[in-house]
């Protein structure tokens, strides 16, 4: 036979096609958090905005890289510098007190970011017995 047989290659692609799709949503946020739930949570992305994480230690990650707090400052600061009406999309985690959530939102305030948007998740409804 002396033409070539794609058949397997074709297979090939198509299961590395769906381990793509599959794992693609998985890599949006790679710090594990769990948001709190509420009703009025819906999914969309202002036009510009960063990324204001919160951890279960108190660690603060700008963009989902670590920073401290004299270099969040500093970032914000350039940002808001760069547009002032840039949104800042706070992640905080359950059992992050609240002493430390607002003291995060204070230095996004003080770099001059006003816009802060609290991200959580919708609740999961359990299935209704009929």
């Amino acid at each position: 036979m002396s033409d070539i047989n794609v058949t397997p290659l074709v297979d090939v692609m198509l299961v590395l096609v769906v381990i793509f799709i599959i794992t693609a949503p998985l890599l949006a946020s790679t710090i594990r958090l769990d948001l709190p739930t509420t009703d009025a949570a819906r999914p969309g992305d202002a036009p510009k905005f960063v990324t204001l994480v919160v951890d279960k230690a108190g660690q603060a990650f700008l963009n989902d890289q670590p920073v401290p707090l004299d270099e969040l400052a500093q970032s914000l600061a350039q940002t808001a510098s760069q547009n002032p009406d840039t949104e800042v999309q706070l992640r905080a985690d359950e059992a992050v007190p609240y002493g430390k959530v607002v003291e995060v939102m204070g230095v996004a305030q003080k770099a001059g970011l006003n816009r802060i948007g609290f991200v959580a998740q919708t609740p999961v409804e359990a299935p209704k017995a009929k």
